[in-house]
């Protein structure tokens, strides 16, 4: 449970969470003091301001600034309206709440070359301020003539125990509550987010643990259109793959027993006949048992070509070769036989064909199986055509058709035609259509070539009958793919 991808998230997501709260809570405490000091510095060049023309006004009566320290202590320290001593000036306060703000600052008083004569702390009596320093006061002026600065500036505006100081701690204080309370929020959505997310992967894991045991029927059922979705598309197209291959691999295994199995019936059993005595040991019986053993090793010789072919492992011996001439031989071959079964053997090409890389003896195996399925299949008195063309697709492209006038192919067993041991005639009887493996070897060979096939039977998909019952056609490209 450690290594979920739900906890990572979750993991992830905290720690973000965590990131912003701290980020937050400072930058907003920054900017709190930041504008309490604004707000202090503010307040103190206004009351430097207020406390300038009481200054003024004692300078004035006393002409000098002796005894002055008495009058601000008293007058920072006192609560309400505060005089400047024996009534002599104006008050410090300016009421209750005033007096309990000036009671937390601190007042510079510095003389007229900028000599500190009096700081309500004592830090700083007798120091020469600048002007910088000074620029950030208030003067004192006696008519007309500046007789001092007075400078006002918070002692601890930020103290634990003042306002300011406990209305920032509140801030802070509700600031971390309620980063607090959005984490705890924002993880419970979070964590409802995630469990959404990570559904189907979860459905994705136990369908693919189902398979790995063996159940190639599982397929998930995900309906989002993003990535999840086309991922869900993907496993069932792979989990669909898999069943089909399987599917495949049972009935191989069942066609080729199937196929094995006749040949070495027959000569178990007239070899059994033989030793039995029930048949005699001459010519005649030998020479049928080896028609069996010829039939069985033509089997396997295909078997073998077939699986060569679909693992990429055949190879060609590619020259060029004038395809015409190629049709001819092959059917001038095979012309005896159509003629003692009553088919009229044609041939069509066009003029100028080019010469294609190919290997020769391969193409003349595909057109032999193709003409002998065709003869297989056609009536006495029908008709076989062979025809090469120029691709209208692609220059130096052929197309090699074998069309018959035989009784057609079912739709629906014409996509299968080209599948290993599938005949049409599913009691299987071998004068019903070879050993079925003819049109899946003529496919391999074709697409060895970097062609394709295709077959197409219009007596069953149209009312009309087009003039034959199946065409095969193969393309070859003109160079080698």
């Amino acid at each position: 449970m450690r290594n979920s991808l739900i906890f990572k998230l979750l993991g992830a997501f905290l720690l973000i969470i965590a990131i912003g709260a701290v980020v937050n809570s400072w930058l907003t405490s920054q900017a709190m003091d930041n504008a309490f000091s604004l707000y202090s510095t503010r307040n103190s060049q206004a009351w430097a301001e207020q406390l300038s023309p009481a200054l003024a006004e004692y300078y004035s009566i006393n002409m000098s600034w002796r005894g002055v320290e008495t009058i601000l202590q008293s007058g920072l320290s006192s609560s309400g309206s505060t005089g400047m001593g024996n009534s002599q000036g104006r008050g410090f306060g300016q009421g209750r709440q005033g007096s309990a703000w000036m009671a937390n600052q601190r007042v510079i008083l510095a003389n007229e070359q900028g000599t500190v004569i009096n700081d309500t702390s004592g830090e700083l009596l007798g120091h020469e301020l600048s002007a910088a320093e000074l620029s950030n006061g208030a003067p004192v002026l006696v008519n007309g003539t500046q007789v001092g600065t007075v400078l006002v500036t918070p002692n601890n505006i930020a103290g634990a125990n003042t306002p300011a100081g406990q209305f920032l701690a509140s801030v802070n204080k509700s600031i971390i509550i309620s980063a607090i309370i959005a984490g705890v929020i924002s993880l419970l959505l979070g964590a409802v987010l995630f469990f959404y997310v990570t559904a189907p992967l979860r459905q994705l894991k136990k369908a693919a643990s189902a398979i790995s045991s063996g159940d190639l029927s599982q397929r998930v059922d995900i309906r989002s259109e993003d990535e999840l979705g086309d991922l869900g598309q993907t496993f069932n197209q792979m989990a669909e793959s898999l069943n089909s291959a399987e599917i495949q691999r049972q009935h191989l295994v069942a066609d080729i027993a199937h196929e094995l199995r006749t040949p070495i019936t027959v000569i178990q059993a007239n070899l059994e006949a033989m030793l039995d005595e029930v048949l005699p040991l001459n010519v005649e019986q030998v020479a049928a048992l080896h028609d069996e053993t010829l039939l069985l090793n033509r089997l396997v010789a295909d078997l073998r070509l077939l699986s060569q072919a679909e693992a990429g492992a055949l190879k060609l011996e590619r020259h060029e070769a004038e395809i015409g001439s190629l049709i001819q031989r092959v059917v001038e071959k095979i012309r005896v036989q159509a003629q003692q079964k009553g088919i009229n053997l044609e041939i069509e090409t066009s003029e100028n064909l080019p010469r294609i890389s190919i290997d020769a003896d391969r193409i003349t195996q595909v057109l032999n199986n193709l003409i002998g399925n065709a003869l297989r299949y056609t009536p006495q008195n029908g008709k076989i055509i062979v025809s090469a063309t120029n691709s209208s697709g692609s220059a130096g492209t052929i197309q090699i058709s074998v069309t018959d006038t035989g009784s057609g192919i079912d739709p629906v067993a014409l996509p299968f035609v080209f599948d290993r041991f599938y005949r049409a005639d599913q009691s299987r009887a071998r004068n019903s259509g070879g050993s079925g493996l003819g049109l899946a070897i003529v496919k391999q060979l074709v697409e060895a070539h970097g062609g394709k096939v295709e077959a197409i039977s219009p007596v069953f998909s149209n009312a009309d009958k087009q003039g034959y019952g199946t065409r095969i056609t193969i393309t070859l490209p003109g160079k080698a793919s």
